[in-house]
């Protein structure tokens, strides 16, 4: 009976998530294949040319070929963005995991405001004006490893928190100073849950649209989110162009999310398997 039980709780799960994802996926697949005239139909009826190369030359041209910068300031914007978050987060979650006292206390407050209150757009347009660095990319960089540092040194504590401090006092006697012992000693033990930080990190900031539309403005620093708002209102009667652009955006975390589902799981409960 209880097995009875699981096995339509997993049937109907896998009918829901058809139904929320695959069909709408489905249809903006077809959709971007086909000529303009039928795709204003907006249905799953199979296209009768397959205009696939004509639509993706028409969305890659567009705007002096906006979408292929969007794409290297994408690149650029999450790989140096992530880069940071690991470092920075797996150093921090060292120090307070193993340093514990009313300093890490205030600062374990601090990350969980961090993961609670929702960022604010206007005080930190204001601060990056001070610093000089609105409108440019090390400025939103920064915003980036600012929002998502939390949730990530959350992960690396948890992790941390299975390491036995003997190896730490072993690697002390050994002559390993701080620094060695973190990134010869530590960090290369935190592989599972640094790979679900990358993972994480690079599909939220590759599809982060609302802190590159305020805090970098303009068409030459646009990332792939911001181009297709601009998409959205030159080719609102186009859907075969939307719709390809859509899903020119929609692969690589798709791509990542397919290939590393397993990992990012992995890495996300491998502290509390440990712990």
């Amino acid at each position: 009976m209880r097995a009875l039980r699981r096995l339509s709780a997993e049937a109907v799960a896998l009918v829901l998530a058809t139904v929320i994802f695959l069909i709408p996926f489905a249809l903006m697949l077809l959709t971007a294949v086909k000529d303009q005239t039928q795709a204003t139909d907006l249905d799953f009826a199979w296209p009768a040319n397959w205009p696939i190369v004509e639509n993706f030359m028409a969305v890659i041209e567009a705007h002096d070929f906006v979408l292929l910068r969007a794409y290297v300031n994408s690149t650029i914007l999450t790989v140096a963005s992530v880069a940071l978050i690991v470092v920075f987060g797996a150093m921090a979650a060292f120090v307070l995991q193993r340093r514990p006292g009313k300093v890490a206390k205030a600062a374990d407050f601090l990350v969980l405001s961090g993961l609670i209150i929702p960022p604010a757009v206007v005080p930190t347009i204001w601060l990056l004006q001070a610093l000089g660095l609105f409108k440019t990319m090390p400025g939103l960089i920064l915003a980036e490893v600012a929002f998502n540092l939390s949730f990530a040194m959350l992960l690396f504590r948890a992790f941390i928190a299975a390491i036995p401090r003997e190896l730490d006092e072993a690697a002390q006697i050994d002559g390993c100073n701080g620094l060695r012992l973190f990134f010869q000693v530590i960090f290369p033990l935190l592989r599972p849950v640094t790979i679900t930080v990358i993972l994480t990190s690079s599909v939220a900031i590759f599809n982060d649209f609302v802190n590159p539309l305020y805090l970098l403005p303009g068409d030459d620093n646009a990332t792939v989110q911001v181009t297709l708002y601009n998409f959205q209102s030159q080719y609102n009667t186009q859907w075969n162009l939307l719709f390809m652009d859509i899903v020119l955006i929609t692969i690589p975390p798709l791509v990542l999310f397919i290939f590393f589902n397993r990992k990012i799981v992995a890495g996300m409960t491998a502290g509390a398997i440990k712990g």
